[in-house]
């Protein structure tokens, strides 16, 4: 059973309102007092319950969300999603960046449970699963599956490789690069298996080299490219990624798509308006982040999901950058 105000109060021997101004740093206290009463919140584990009036009707209208980054790509669009479908139920989000951090990932838990949030969306790569449990909330993964018992929904990674390549063998590509995000993604090792799976029916091979998906390194990049000057096709696992490499190959002098064809991944709003134009996987970020949301109040709700790893379609938008 978790430590109460009360219980603070009676064991440092004070008033439940001297712990209270305590904690909200509000008011008088001997600084002896506040020392003591903060050494016995530390020893009970005691963790301020910040919406105190959501204990009556049990229920604060605010789902927690954890993203890795936070930018106008991916993470951009899914919270967008979540946002809009939570506001038509009359909930509010409280969304926060862990860097892939695990000590960020256990300050947010705690932040969320003084809040009383009714359910978390995970989008990042959590390493802290078993803390998840504690908090006696619903949880849903977005983009991965963290566990089989915790719900999750993802779109069709190992689809959307087999998508890319097919497109490059059409246009009879010979010499492919894969650029990925880091090898431990559930999403980078999907898509390298779909990618994959087309190209053993034929002799043509891929060589892979993972990167950043937000923040790649271009130098090593470059050397890459320049590694292989015989490449025709390059398939990017995000837009970012294919974005930078045909900045590269520009700079290099080659051409997209006479002598590259490149293929990202994501269909961002910009690869629309770039030059030339991205081909792309397309999966549709913002209803993820609606359905993210659907199925997560379903389960704060009580009400079983008829699926609980759901997978969404995807499909390739064909552009200037592939023949």
């Amino acid at each position: 059973m978790k430590p109460t105000i009360r219980d603070v109060a009676k064991k440092a021997n004070v008033s439940v309102s001297t712990v209270s101004r305590v904690i909200n740093q509000k008011g008088y206290v001997h600084e002896e007092t506040r020392e003591l009463v903060n050494k016995i919140i530390e020893e009970l584990g005691f963790i301020p319950n910040q919406l105190a009036r959501s204990l009556t009707s049990r229920s604060s209208k605010i789902v927690g969300v954890i993203v890795p980054h936070i930018g106008p790509s991916f993470y951009g669009a899914l919270l967008e999603g979540i946002e809009t479908q939570a506001a038509t139920y009359g909930y509010k989000i409280m969304f926060c960046h862990t860097q892939d951090d695990p000590e960020r990932e256990l300050e947010y838990l705690k932040f969320f449970e003084q809040y009383n949030i009714d359910g978390l969306i995970i989008a990042s790569n959590f390493t802290n699963k078993d803390r998840l449990f504690d908090l006696k909330i619903p949880v849903i993964t977005v983009d991965h599956v963290l566990d089989e018992t915790i719900p999750s929904i993802t779109s069709d990674n190992v689809k959307g490789g087999a998508l890319a390549a097919k497109k490059l063998l059409s246009i009879e590509a010979k010499s492919i690069l894969l650029f990925r995000g880091p090898s431990f993604l559930l999403t980078t090792m999907e898509r390298t298996i779909g990618f994959l799976s087309v190209l053993k029916k034929t002799k043509i091979f891929a060589d892979i080299y993972d990167f950043d998906l937000i923040q790649p390194d271009e130098v090593l990049m470059e050397e890459v490219l320049r590694q292989n000057a015989n490449v025709d096709a390059i398939f990017a696992f995000s837009d970012t990624l294919a974005l930078v490499a045909i900045n590269i190959l520009k700079k290099m002098g080659k051409r997209v798509p006479e002598d590259v064809s490149v293929i990202g991944y994501d269909d961002m709003p910009l690869c629309k308006w770039v030059t030339p134009s991205l081909s792309t996987i397309h999966q549709n970020t913002n209803f993820i982040g609606k359905q993210a949301f659907v199925n997560l109040l379903k389960l704060i709700r009580g009400v079983e999901l008829e699926t609980l790893h759901e997978v969404l379609d995807v499909d390739i938008v064909l552009r200037d950058s592939t023949k």
